[in-house]
């Protein structure tokens, strides 16, 4: 049977049995992956604490038909005490777990990766707000999967911006002459906010007033929902 070693993002388990789990992980090199862990949930399991949600691992599994089977994990990066300390941290990385499970399948996606790694380091860290952390990763995670909003020139017909007219299903801001009826308008202070979130202008997004803040929260979360074709169950617990 075939061994791999990888390294991997926890997003979330399932009880199996009496005492496994089933891990689905993001891995580094494999993309998503899903494996059993063995006896993980038995008290004297050597690495069952290593396999909770946010955790980052050196795992090395054995190829399995269906599932593969975790043989070891070692930790790289405890992220899960920090982000569960603090029910900000644990809902906005609840919700970056789930938009990369639904983003990511098992051809991989080093940057997706490396982009959920930092978002939940920073969240560990408590580097910036968490929910303006959740939404810089939502917008950023997006555009690698080739939805890039577009907070500048017109999404439909690229006349230059600056644009008021917001449409999600188009991908982002248009102009007048593409807008359909009963569009939301956003101010200029909330366009100005997004575009610091989608490229990380994290000195600008300090400085957004507490409404701008909220309206763009609500437009990243529409847009994330529009494109992901499913809801986000997660988002529904995230503090506005």
């Amino acid at each position: 049977m075939p061994v791999y070693r990888d390294e991997a993002v926890v997003l979330r388990t399932h009880k199996l049995g009496e005492a496994d789990r089933i891990i689905t992980l993001l891995t580094r090199q494999h993309g998503k992956v899903r494996a059993v862990a063995k006896g993980v949930r038995r008290t004297a399991s050597k690495f069952g604490a290593r396999l909770e949600p946010f955790m980052v691992v050196d795992v090395q599994l054995y190829q399995g038909r269906s599932l593969d089977i975790v043989n070891q994990a070692e930790s790289i990066a405890s992220y899960g005490a920090q982000i569960t300390a603090d029910y900000g941290s644990y809902t906005a990385a609840s919700a970056m777990v789930e938009t990369a499970d639904k983003l990511t399948e098992s051809e991989g996606s080093l940057p997706q990766y490396l982009l959920l790694v930092g978002a939940l380091r920073s969240l560990s860290r408590g580097e910036h707000g968490s929910g303006a952390t959740l939404d810089s990763y939502l917008l950023r995670s997006l555009s690698m999967a080739g939805w890039a909003p577009s907070f500048s020139d017109c999404a439909r017909c690229g006349a230059p911006g600056p644009h008021s007219a917001f449409v999600a299903q188009v991908g982002g801001v248009v102009c007048d002459n593409c807008a359909p009826p009963g569009s939301p308008r956003l101010d200029p202070a909330t366009i100005g906010l997004l575009s610091a979130l989608l490229t990380g202008d994290w000195a600008y997004t300090a400085q957004a007033a507490t409404t701008t803040q909220a309206q763009a929260t609500g437009v990243v979360a529409a847009y994330t929902q529009w494109h992901l074709g499913r809801g986000l169950r997660s988002l529904e617990h995230v503090r506005p």
